[in-house]
């Protein structure tokens, strides 16, 4: 089984019952402007990119790299995009916060294959990883602006993502879809659709209410910190020390950044 299909089918699912459970959805392009209306379109092909890219890259490059090429470049596309397109600065506390982050990530998430003496690293899975950070920077900013210019968050995450889901369909009616009437291929497509895409980005979009698409983002790297914890604590896991040292500038970066500033430092 193609690895984009399953991510497609997670997609598909998930996007689409975002949209059917979200009334507002329906009428949104109708109240957008034009402007708005192509940056939906662009948004939910953003949306669509991130499992065709994010899936193949874990195939090629393991779970490890390809997660934290892929969370490691989205907030410095994030931050990148939003100053060429005039929305955010990037300020000298953000950009130290998210390097502290991206460090910490790295070493915390590549630490066991830097102690076992590493291997190989297929650089087309590299490509692919990239690409599915500048996806996921695309479509935050684009939700992101979308939200602060008054339109209602669920409405917003429903139509990039309900839109994108259609669109990944065809991936999915591509390849034999047996896989998901077996009890394993259902649970993982019905987990993904209600955990990765449904519950998270219906979350992910209140967020954005009142955070910086640019900070959001950067926040996210707290996703292989909370597994690693949990790695431990549940799994009984063991991680050598470059992943607990990793782990420690993670959290020194994510502190960084979402602690209160002032109203003179206070980043857009």
């Amino acid at each position: 089984m193609p690895a984009a299909a399953v991510g497609c089918a997670g997609l598909a699912l998930g996007g689409v019952l975002l949209f059917l459970t979200t009334r507002c959805a329906r009428s949104l392009p109708a109240t957008c402007t034009r402007r708005e209306q192509w940056l939906l379109a662009l948004g939910a092909l953003a949306v669509a990119g991130y499992p065709v890219t994010f899936y193949p890259a874990v195939a090629r490059s393991g779970v490890a790299v390809a997660t934290v090429i892929a969370l490691g470049s989205a907030p410095v596309f994030t931050g990148l995009l939003a100053w060429m397109t005039g929305q955010a600065r990037p300020t000298a506390r953000w950009t130290g916060a998210t390097t502290l982050a991206v460090v910490g990530c790295v070493l915390l998430v590549l630490g066991p294959v830097f102690t076992a003496g590493g291997a190989p690293v297929d650089l087309s899975g590299v490509a692919l990883a990239a690409g599915a950070g500048l996806s996921y920077a695309v479509y935050s900013l684009i939700g992101g602006r979308l939200i602060t210019r008054g339109h209602p968050s669920n409405a917003v995450m429903g139509i990039l993502f309900g839109a994108a889901g259609v669109l990944v369909l065809p991936i999915v009616l591509s390849v034999d879809t047996h896989w998901l009437t077996t009890a394993r291929g259902a649970a993982v497509a019905v987990y993904m659709a209600l955990f990765t895409v449904y519950l998270a980005y219906r979350l992910f979009g209140y967020g954005l209410r009142r955070t910086p698409a640019s900070v959001a983002t950067s926040l996210t790297l707290a996703e292989p910190a909370v597994a690693a914890v949990l790695g431990v604590t549940v799994l009984g896991e063991r991680f050598p020390a470059a992943s607990w040292g990793g782990l420690a500038v993670l959290a020194a970066g994510l502190v960084l950044l979402a602690a209160p500033v002032g109203t003179r430092g206070r980043e857009r």
